[in-house]
């Protein structure tokens, strides 16, 4: 044993060995930099199947957040134009998927639908699902306010999947890739939809259409106080779509509304 070893300190050699398996990754992964996220381009092409092939281009721009540009500026570009790219493909093949998969539902009701498809939360929740926060590329200060999990990120990221793919592979790659994602979120959507009130949806249609605002008129109130019915119509610019009977005015225009929703289904079968 030379004299060097005896006068070596170890306590640096015992430091490390106290360290748990998590505290060496976190070290490694500041060390590296966590910005990158757990999964390469690659590895998520692999275990998604996505269609980039050898050439990751388009789905590392995907990936990438301004945030990390913004750090890195030997990075080409960031991920916002392939999100507006992916905003337009998804606006399209949603709204065509929805209108042939309800070919009995009025205007009103399909946009509503197409809405909530498309709507932030819908989309981070498909981002979800494929896992990809592991693979975005973002900032330090946008991982420390806990980029990976906003909605807007994950949105955001998703959407400029979209966008690569159609980029890359053209329009019915990209529909084949989102239409999985479409039909069991669309009968939680039906669900909710069959919550609301009467009075909501026609308003909600009414306005769709530009018409404005119902109104509901008493057209008659008989009875005793205790026992009181009351006839209500519902207007629209001047028209009277619906009537309704009920012991109160609300119960009145709840049945109101239906009717004049029925009214306008039949009328605008399409």
């Amino acid at each position: 044993m030379e004299l060097g070893d005896l006068q070596r300190p170890h306590h640096t050699v015992r430091r490390w060995r106290l360290l748990s398996s998590g505290e060496v990754l976190l070290a490694v992964q500041h060390f590296n930099g966590d910005h990158i996220g757990s999964e390469s381009p690659a590895q998520l092409c692999e275990r998604l199947k996505l269609p980039f092939g050898d050439d990751l281009r388009l789905l590392t721009r995907a990936l990438t957040h301004r945030s990390y540009v913004n750090e890195h500026p030997d990075t080409v570009s960031d991920n916002e134009r392939l999100e507006f790219l992916g905003d337009a493909v998804l606006d399209f093949v949603v709204g065509s998927w929805v209108y042939n998969r309800f070919p009995e539902m009025a205007e009103g009701e399909l946009t509503r639908i197409r809405s909530a498809l498309v709507r932030t939360e819908s989309l981070a929740e498909f981002s979800r699902q494929l896992k990809m926060n592991q693979a975005m590329r973002l900032g330090r200060g946008e991982i420390q306010a806990g980029g990976r999990d906003r909605d807007v990120l994950l949105c955001a990221t998703f959407e400029a999947l979209v966008g690569a793919i159609y980029q890359g592979k053209g329009l019915e790659v990209a529909r084949n890739f989102i239409l999985p994602f479409l039909e069991p979120t669309a009968e939680s959507i039906l669900l909710q939809m069959q919550t609301i009130d009467p009075k909501s949806r026609l308003q909600e249609l009414t306005q769709s259409k530009g018409w404005g605002i119902p109104k509901y008129v008493t057209a008659q109130a008989e009875g005793p106080d205790h026992a009181r019915v009351f006839d209500i119509e519902v207007h629209v610019n001047g028209n009277c779509l619906g009537k309704g009977s009920g012991s109160s005015k609300h119960v009145a225009q709840l049945s109101a509304a239906q009717q004049a929703l029925e009214n306008l289904a039949m009328q605008d079968p399409e």
